[in-house]
């Protein structure tokens, strides 16, 4: 369009211009929440339009193609022009002081993009794909490409977009909220996927202005650096349809379970001791898994987290998989080689807290937003950290579509949900006077309690198959039952009371075991009133506790000959299991962060003996139906002797439906055991399936190797008998050999 077609008029006298002065006030010091209002293209209700813009870094500014000049308005960052005759399409070109020119279209004049609907539902917190309408997303509107930023806080004043694409600037693209949802919306037009950036939030009532990362970013720059990073949709190529599929249909309750609890940053690094990607890791750390036999692995936080020390417990970037490993196809990746090579991957996940950091969720808007606005409840002392507020239906819905975010967007087969007690309990850590009673005079916190259940109500309906895994280390009932029948709903939980009791008992001298013989039998008690998970996680092998070959006794032999012991106990008792890395061949130290597992030590004996054992292990637990069906069933388990406190050993069977029977010895002393008479329910040969004490696994050789004939002699409430020898600090494992 030429110049001359539209006529340029800057009377301010006229009346709907003198009634926008005020506004234009407002938005010029960065105080109104719609800048809609006076920025953008509007009618003067007489033929006429006026077109406004804000450009802080401008020295002039006209219209492309017309080259109508605006006028910036005095003292202010405001331009504008008022044209007759109906509106053109139009761009700003403008030049900024150092005489360079740029050209950009106007953010002002687009409608709003978030649907009211979406709105409606994420302000009722049921939202469960908040995501894909908060953070930034790219967006074509009236065939112009730009991404569309949105976030919620309530109580700003105003809230700007800044990034590179703006020098940083909070003056440049202030955001409109949008009515009484708190959400603060706006397209901008020519932002690509990769650019940095922040929200400028300045509160309505103290001014205080804050810089913050976005609570929904789904990218972050590596620390030090905290700006997110707008992402590009994925287009990666997922190939694990039939996994997705069995996981579905499979029946977990009743199939083996054994994880391999992983800190990738410090699994492996490479030769400068610096991170492997997330497909470096993969190619190498499902090789690992595969070989020796376990089932899942799960990976401590990989949530993004400014702090390498925290491990990734203290979460700024809960939709960004962290950057210290690569990007989100680049963990896609991990998933999906996973899956293909059948294993299920775990995320830690941590809704009970989160840190300070003055870039990320902490008063987001100006005061609490995302925690609990008491004290008592908003902050956990220990720790340092602030807690959500489990109450508000904004709150519940980041959560609960973050669970779901890792679900869908990266085939995640499960959460392990981190210190679930801290959550359940108002009085968690803290002293008399320090915390204040529910409404029913009680201890429970019935806003987290209500989340928990929606929780897994959501993440079980939306994904079929997946897992909520709940560490919870006290007794709350009913954890892993379902929330009909009043329970938390979590598919499974810790035992965190038996992992406490039989460490306590194996980090015992053997000749003082006979009067700690209840640490072993107790947790039977108790074992089927939830469906455990066996745990020998990080926590036990850090903060000088020892790793799990520190803390058994004895001298080295003794120690390695327990530590095998104890995993033959862990591997036959009920329950999943889970296995801290390094654990599995006796990594010597205490696990570090920063640097990789003692790789080295695998390449000697006993060291590589115990690694043999997990793998034998996890073999006989995957394939002997008696071991793993019924793990969370009592008819699947049955004492022999619980009660020779004096030898100190303890026997039992696991049984499966397909009349499969394996028969369990422990000796928990040096001194071998033989001619010992062992119960067992059906005549028939048995043979030895796993000695802890095989010299492939670092032990003395001491075996069952012959064929071992059932007699018809009563014994330990059974109606048969075997004959067998027990070796030092060590298990043994029968099975009746089955007809060809």
């Amino acid at each position: 369009m030429s110049g001359n077609q539209f006529k340029s008029n800057h009377d301010v006298g006229n009346k709907a211009l003198k009634s926008a002065a005020s506004a234009i006030i407002r938005v010029q010091n960065g105080r109104h929440h719609d800048p809609f209002e006076v920025l953008g293209l509007h009618p003067l209700g007489d033929g006429r339009w006026v077109i406004r813009c804000i450009l802080p870094h401008a020295s002039d500014c006209r219209l492309y193609p017309s080259n109508v000049e605006l006028t910036r308005i005095p003292d202010s960052d405001i331009f504008e022009v008022v044209l007759d005759g109906d509106p053109p399409d139009y761009e700003f070109e403008w030049t900024d002081h150092n005489g360079v020119t740029f050209r950009d279209q106007d953010p002002y004049r687009f409608t709003p993009q978030i649907p009211k609907f979406d709105l409606e539902l994420f302000t009722a917190g049921e939202h469960l794909h908040a995501y894909r309408i908060l953070g930034a997303h790219q967006k074509h509107v009236d065939n112009i490409d730009g991404i569309c930023f949105a976030v919620w806080a309530p109580n700003a004043e105003r809230v700007s977009v800044i990034g590179g694409f703006n020098q940083w600037d909070g003056r440049c693209h202030p955001m409109r909220v949008r009515g009484s949802s708190g959400v603060w919306e706006l397209f901008i037009p020519g932002v690509s996927a990769g650019e940095l950036y922040k929200y400028e939030i300045r509160h309505r009532h103290s001014g205080t202005l804050m810089i913050k990362a976005d609570p929904y970013g789904q990218g972050f720059e590596l620390r030090p650096g905290n700006a997110s990073i707008v992402q590009a949709p994925s287009t990666y190529d997922w190939g694990d349809a039939n996994w997705i599929e069995e996981r579905c249909n499979k029946d977990w309750q009743h199939t083996a379970m054994s994880i391999y609890e992983v800190h990738l940053g410090s699994w492996r690094r490479d030769a400068n001791n610096w991170y492997l990607n997330y497909r470096a890791l993969a190619d190498s750390l499902v090789d690992y898994v595969t070989t020796h036999g376990f089932t899942h692995v799960e990976l401590l936080p990989v949530c993004e987290h400014p702090l390498d020390e925290s491990w990734g417990y203290q979460v700024t970037g809960y939709f960004a998989p962290t950057s210290r490993f690569g990007s989100g196809d680049d963990f896609r990746y991990f998933v999906n080689l996973c899956h293909q090579h059948g294993i299920g991957v775990i995320l830690d996940w941590v809704p009970g807290h989160f840190p300070k950091d003055e870039h990320a969720l902490a008063r987001f808007d100006g005061v609490p937003l995302y925690e609990h606005a008491d004290p008592q409840r908003g902050e956990h002392q220990d720790w340092g950290t602030l807690v959500f507020d489990y109450g508000r239906d904004e709150v519940r819905n980041f959560l609960i579509s973050n669970a779901i975010y890792w679900m869908q967007e990266f085939h995640i087969d499960g959460l392990r949900v981190d210190a679930v007690a801290s959550m359940l309990y108002l009085d968690y850590s803290r002293d008399a006077g320090e915390w204040t009673p529910n409404i029913h005079g009680g201890r429970g916190n019935l806003d987290a309690i209500e989340f928990l259940r929606k929780l897994n109500i959501a993440t079980h309906r939306e994904h079929p198959g997946t897992l909520m895994i709940a560490e919870e280390s006290t007794s709350w009932p009913q954890v892993s039952q379902p929330v009909d029948s009043d329970g938390l709903g979590f598919s499974m939980k810790w035992n965190m009371g038996w992992m406490h009791d039989v460490l306590d008992y194996f980090g015992k001298d053997p000749i003082h075991r006979q009067h700690h013989h209840d640490r072993l039998t107790f947790g039977m008690l108790y074992a089927f009133s939830e469906n455990f998970v066996l745990p020998f996680s990080h926590d036990e092998v850090v903060h000088e506790k020892a790793s799990m070959i520190g803390k058994m006794p004895g001298d080295d032999w003794q120690r390695f000959a327990n530590l095998r012991l104890l995993y033959t106990f862990m591997f036959t008792y009920p329950g999943k299991k889970l296995l801290f890395m390094g654990s599995e061949f006796g990594q010597s130290g205490e696990w570090r962060d920063n640097g990789s597992l003692d790789w080295e030590l695998t390449r000697y004996a006993p060291h590589s003996g115990l690694q043999q054992l997990i793998t034998t292990l996890n073999h006989c637990y995957r394939t002997c139906t008696a071991l793993h069906e019924y793990d969370f069933e009592s008819h699947g388990f049955n004492w022999l002797d619980c009660e020779d406190t004096h030898n100190s050993i303890i026997s039992y069977q696991r049984l499966g439906s397909d009349n499969a029977v394996v028969s369990v010895a422990l000796n928990m002393t040096p001194i071998p055991r033989q001619g010992y008479r062992l119960g067992v329910c059906v005549a028939g040969e048995y043979r030895e399936i796993v000695n802890s004490d095989h010299e492939n696994f670092g032990g003395s050789n001491m075996l069952n190797s012959r064929t071992l004939i059932a007699e018809s002699t009563p014994c330990q409430g059974q109606p048969f008998s075997i004959i067998v020898t027990l070796p030092p600090l060590a298990g043994v494992v029968f099975q009746i050999n089955q007809a060809d």
